[in-house]
């Protein structure tokens, strides 16, 4: 699937170069090296304990690499002015929102702490970004009162109140039902094509980074073992590859596949 990717994105370009990390005498990244392009959609794909949650770690500034770099436009990610400066957004795997506040508080919590807008400001704001992912009239409501996939467009509109020029995906599809997931992902090509943020997904949903991805990277022990286009990747010759994509289907996905 392409997307309009052009240079006049509002997204940012990711670098990561060589990437290593070590815990005690077990090496978790060897090496990584890819680029996200400005305004793309990557996903990045691999069997539990292939190193997609430290990688994921390393890009949101948590943990500091033994070797290698990740690059924003150029700049080190570790500086927080780059961080400031190239906005960059979290949306986690479990929603993380605050059950004491209600779906507003909780989408304008970043502007009400750092006192960036008045509170009618805020609270047009956190409007329009719910209005953005489907969730009008839904500001009063507690995270309690709403479903997984509810609660995921929340947490999207939260990381949308910053003006993002990079959102960071954990498992965005995870623990919820097939439709939600549908649509959750299609939120986010909606997201990229509105307004051309980067977006780079860390999931084990094989069906959402064949929908939504423009590329898809697969890690396993610690490498990439393939980063190309979804039909490339779907026809790759690494027998590795393949085991991890049929081993991602259904078992009557498997059955029509064959």
């Amino acid at each position: 699937m392409m997307h309009n990717t052009s240079s006049t994105s509002g997204g940012v370009r990711v670098q990561v170069r060589g990437l290593r990390k070590s815990y005690g005498n077990q090496e978790v990244l060897k090496g990584l090296d890819f680029e996200v392009e400005p305004g793309e959609i990557f996903v990045i794909m691999g069997p539990s304990g292939s190193g997609k949650s430290v990688l994921l770690r390393h890009l949101i500034g948590l943990e500091t690499p033994d070797a290698g770099e990740i690059l924003i436009e150029g700049e080190p990610i570790g500086a927080p002015e780059v961080m400031a400066r190239h906005r960059m957004a979290m949306v986690f795997q479990s929603g993380a929102l605050l059950q004491s506040l209600t779906v507003g508080e909780n989408v304008g919590l970043y502007l009400t702490e750092h006192r960036l807008k008045s509170p009618e400001e805020i609270a047009r704001v956190v409007a329009e970004k719910l209005e953005a992912v489907g969730l009008k009239d839904t500001a009063h409501k507690m995270p309690g009162d709403l479903s997984g996939g509810m609660k995921k467009r929340v947490a999207i509109a939260r990381a949308l109140v910053i003006e993002p020029q990079l959102i960071l995906y954990d498992e965005p599809t995870s623990e919820l039902d097939p439709l939600s997931a549908v649509a959750i992902g299609e939120e986010m090509l909606n997201l990229q094509r509105r307004i051309q943020v980067t977006s780079l997904v860390v999931s084990h949903d094989r069906d959402l980074a064949f929908n939504i991805a423009d590329r898809i990277a697969l890690i396993h022990e610690g490498r990439l073992l393939a980063v190309d286009r979804p039909a490339a990747i779907r026809n790759h010759a690494d027998p590795v590859v393949q085991h991890f994509l049929q081993a991602g289907l259904k078992p009557n996905d498997r059955k029509d596949a064959s």
